[in-house]
């Protein structure tokens, strides 16, 4: 079980990289698109600014490409090598991945650049 203090915590649900109280989106699901961008600007227990410079999130677009490659990489061993489907069929399933996985993709990118640069710090931590 993932437990805060932990970056893998952060990256996989969204939460504050500094504290881990609260996430840094305003939705918390990534597939309501039109909310899939926006942030909180400031974490309210540790006053984090989550926007470190302008356009500092272009550098998630790097990590994007490694992420995707994985969900493309983990489609096509389950398809071809462990399900045994043929070359076009395998094709269709990376795809489809990439398609559905999109803004999963998106919203880990973002959460793996952010933990690059802030550490946790559990002195940040705001106790109700």
């Amino acid at each position: 079980m993932l437990k805060k203090g932990n970056k893998l915590y952060s990256i996989l649900t969204g939460s504050c990289p500094r504290c881990h109280g609260e996430s840094m989106y305003e939705d918390t699901n990534p597939y309501h698109l039109g909310s899939l961008f926006k942030m909180h600007p400031r974490c309210t227990h540790c006053n984090t600014k989550y926007k470190i410079e302008p356009s500092f999130f272009y550098g998630a677009m790097y990590v994007s490409y490694a992420v995707g490659i994985a969900f493309a990489v983990a489609a096509f061993v389950i398809a071809f090598l462990i399900l045994g489907i043929g070359l076009l069929e395998t094709f269709i399933a990376i795809v489809v991945t990439m398609v559905v996985f999109m803004p999963v993709i998106i919203r880990l990118s973002r959460n793996i650049w952010i933990n690059i640069f802030i550490k946790y710090d559990p002195g940040t931590v705001h106790i109700d």
